[in-house]
């Protein structure tokens, strides 16, 4: 016991916060906001906003432009993920601790979201302020919704149902949110009706929102735990730390890119690539640490699971591949095949969605029931290599099929990284800290947008996106050295260990 009075909401007898029994319904409904989150992600970062870039600044510079606005968006995510896990943990709502957010979230991610959809008729740089301003907000209000919705399985579901439960998330988070943009808004942007897309989008947010509000959330009444003026400071130092880390490290690329313009094609392209590859792997690993250690402080040193650090540094490095091959991919149809310029070339990326969201329903189903029974990391480290087969594919792919092909065994990757990854995860927090410690996870969420755009956007300007595709490529095998340090509870590993909590 814990302090928490026993209550009993429709099928789910609740002592604490934590459910004796699970129905279908339960796992939707825990689960079915991250649909809403998705989808939102999924039009915006791969089609609306390199469209309103590329409108906005022409082709010269677009990867550049796109990879800048991308930055601060995904970093304003960051702090606000981070600030709103804080929050919600000490929240004494009588709708409980989460609710609240998911719909204030949503609401104002709605309004934001069709503001957004007013710059499709503007012509020039002016429309880049505008689109970073309501980009960023947007990254604010959905960061509320989303960490509140991270903490449900935490707070809520036993850890011997964890892994089908995440399989589930996995489903509402990928798949079936690829699907709707490939059938739904992709094809509306496609045909040029943008707005249109972004009002279905809202649409669907408030419904998912919703469904939300029914999750069998109980008052919180747990003591606060400690100022909160400390560990906002942390967070507020940890963001501008990491933001120096990608910052100083566009300022090399950039030195090195211009360095390179004197080379040969082939030495050019070795050099970008390698530079390209080594800084953003010392990115992510000098990123997550310095900041984990900024927003922990002392905990960090005498408290902390060096397990939690690894496994988000393996999992920034999986994502800053999986999400910018996604972010650039309509920039890569228009160049390899010229076809498609503009708006036209939202509907074979839509197509390559399609066929990525469909392996992923099986991958994701498989994944998290094998990370019910199995040891997680090997199948985290299988979905390493099946990204960057996936990725050699599209990079190598002479006709359009051969991209949707290889989309296949990147969807695969995704449903597998997704399971097997966030069950892993959960076992390495503690129990009373989920919301903050899987707040400051999204290091490897928002930061994996801001470190491959950020930094493969000029890269990408001066080589081409084929180069910028295979230096994300090899980050996904990269992500194994790190992955290879997290010692897994339960297998041989020590047994999983919260950050306030000493080592012994």
């Amino acid at each position: 016991m814990d302090g928490h009075r026993p209550a009993v909401f429709g099928v789910i007898s609740f002592e604490g916060n934590v459910p004796h029994s699970w129905k279908w319904v339960d796992y939707v409904r825990i689960n079915i906001n991250f649909f809403a989150l998705s989808a939102r992600s999924q039009t915006l970062a791969p089609l609306v906003v390199p469209l309103l870039v590329q409108q906005f600044v022409g082709e010269d510079v677009k990867g550049g432009a796109y990879g800048a606005i991308r930055l601060w968006a995904l970093l304003a995510g960051l702090l606000a993920q981070a600030f709103f896990g804080m929050i919600s943990d000490r929240t004494r709502s009588r709708w409980g601790r989460r609710r609240i957010f998911v719909a204030a979230g949503t609401i104002l991610e709605s309004v934001i979201l069709l503001g957004m959809g007013t710059l499709a008729g503007m012509q020039g740089r002016e429309g880049v302020g505008l689109l970073l301003t309501l980009y960023v907000l947007s990254m604010i209000a959905s960061n509320a919704s989303n960490v509140a919705t991270l903490s449900f399985i935490p707070d809520l579901v036993p850890e011997q149902h964890r892994g089908l439960a995440s399989g589930v998330k996995v489903w509402f988070e990928v798949p079936l949110p690829l699907l709707f943009v490939a059938l739904v808004t992709g094809r509306l942007i496609a045909q040029g009706q943008m707005m249109a897309a972004l009002a279905v989008l809202v649409g669907c947010m408030l419904a998912c929102m919703l469904m939300t509000m029914t999750v069998p959330e109980e008052p919180w009444v747990a003591e606060a735990g400690g100022a909160f003026w400390k560990p906002l400071a942390r967070l507020v130092a940890m963001t501008a730390v990491f933001a120096g880390v990608i910052l100083g490290a566009g300022a090399g690329v950039k030195a090195a890119l211009s360095l390179a313009q004197g080379l040969e094609a082939t030495p050019g392209l070795i050099a970008g690539g390698g530079m390209g590859l080594l800084a953003m792997a010392l990115t992510v690993g000098a990123g997550v640490w310095l900041g984990l250690r900024v927003a922990l402080g002392e905990a960090f040193h005498t408290g902390a699971n060096p397990s939690f650090t690894w496994w988000v540094i393996n999992r920034l490095a999986w994502l800053t591949a999986s999400n910018n091959i996604g972010g650039f991919l309509l920039f890569y149809f228009q160049e390899k095949f010229p076809q498609w310029r503009g708006e036209q070339a939202a509907a074979p990326v839509a197509g390559v969605l399609f066929i990525a969201g469909m392996f992923t329903l099986s991958a994701a189903l498989i994944g998290g029931w094998l990370a019910d029974r199995v040891e997680k990391k090997p199948l985290v480290a299988w979905s390493s290599l099946l990204g960057a087969l996936g990725t050699a594919g599209v990079i190598l792919a002479p006709t359009p099929g051969w991209v949707y092909a290889s989309g296949g065994l990147f969807g695969a990757a995704v449903g597998l990284f997704y399971s097997a990854s966030w069950a892993l995860g959960t076992q390495l927090v503690s129990p009373a800290q989920t919301g903050a410690l899987l707040g400051l996870s999204n290091l490897a969420g928002a930061g994996a947008g801001a470190v491959g755009a950020y930094l493969g956007g000029p890269i990408a300007d001066q080589f081409g996106y084929a180069l910028l595709l295979a230096i994300l490529g090899a980050l996904f095998l990269l992500s194994n050295l790190a992955l290879s340090q997290v010692a897994e509870p339960g297998a041989n590993g020590p047994p999983r260990k919260g950050f306030n909590q000493p080592q012994r």
